[in-house]
């Protein structure tokens, strides 16, 4: 019944479909060498740069900041980052290609695979906070088979607004009822199930690092756990 009443499946991207502690520790590894840079901890730096992520939209949401694109919100984060860490000597164009790593991460193995399974059978869309040309790029760069990009730009609420996850039904042309939100978080699945939309959780229990402690437990309100996205397509049939 589940799978026969859901005909999308929409991704929060960052952490579930993307590793972006991984992708930017690489970057900064590599921005490190290029610029003799050896005093900078880049894992750190990369957990330092996501903890920038919820407040910054807190202040949108705040009305602190009028509507700001994840773009620009990470270069506003990274300029205090810089100082923060003692990086300098980075000329504008090479802020800009640090900052534009969010566009260049890496999918966790199962991603593109299980991705091309579940699009078999259902429509397959972001629905991020990551601004529309940064989920573009990303896919293009980690060989994501997206039928359409949404992004909380689209609404300009960030999730876990309402207005997000309501925006990608209305424009999907489908009852909320047929669209379930897949995330490795389960705050963004509350939300989502909040609304109307069905839930998948995709754990994802070493996003933040070896050591780090992730809730990776099911709950009785989520309709479908697995443990990765190819088992999340033989799950849904696909």
């Amino acid at each position: 019944m589940l799978i026969n009443e859901v005909k999308a499946l929409v991704f929060d991207v960052f952490g579930t479909v993307v590793d972006w502690r991984g992708s930017i520790t690489r970057e900064g590894r590599a921005l490190g060498k290029r610029k003799r840079i050896e005093h900078v901890d880049w894992a750190e730096f990369a957990d330092a740069w996501r903890g920038t992520y919820g407040p910054s939209m807190n202040r949108v949401r705040r009305g602190e900041l009028a509507w700001t694109r994840i773009d620009d919100l990470h270069r506003m984060a990274l300029e205090d980052l810089l100082t923060q860490y003692g990086i300098e000597g980075l000329s504008e164009d090479e802020k800009d290609h640090f900052n534009r790593a969010w566009h260049r991460l890496d999918p966790w193995p199962d991603s593109p695979p299980g991705l091309t399974r579940l699009k078999t059978r259902y429509v397959i869309a972001t629905l991020s906070n990551g601004n529309v040309a940064l989920l573009t790029n990303m896919a293009k760069w980690a060989g994501l088979p997206w039928d359409c990009i949404l992004s909380a730009e689209l609404a300009r609420h960030y999730k876990p607004d309402p207005e997000a996850y309501l925006m990608a039904a209305d424009i999907l042309g489908l009852e909320t009822s047929e669209v379930m939100m897949t995330a490795a978080h389960k705050g963004d699945l509350k939300a989502a199930r909040a609304q109307g939309l069905r839930t998948a959780f995709v754990p994802r229990p070493f996003e933040r690092g070896p050591r780090a402690q992730i809730d990776t437990s099911p709950e009785d309100w989520i309709d479908v756990v697995a443990t990765d996205f190819e088992d999340l397509a033989q799950k849904m049939g696909a």
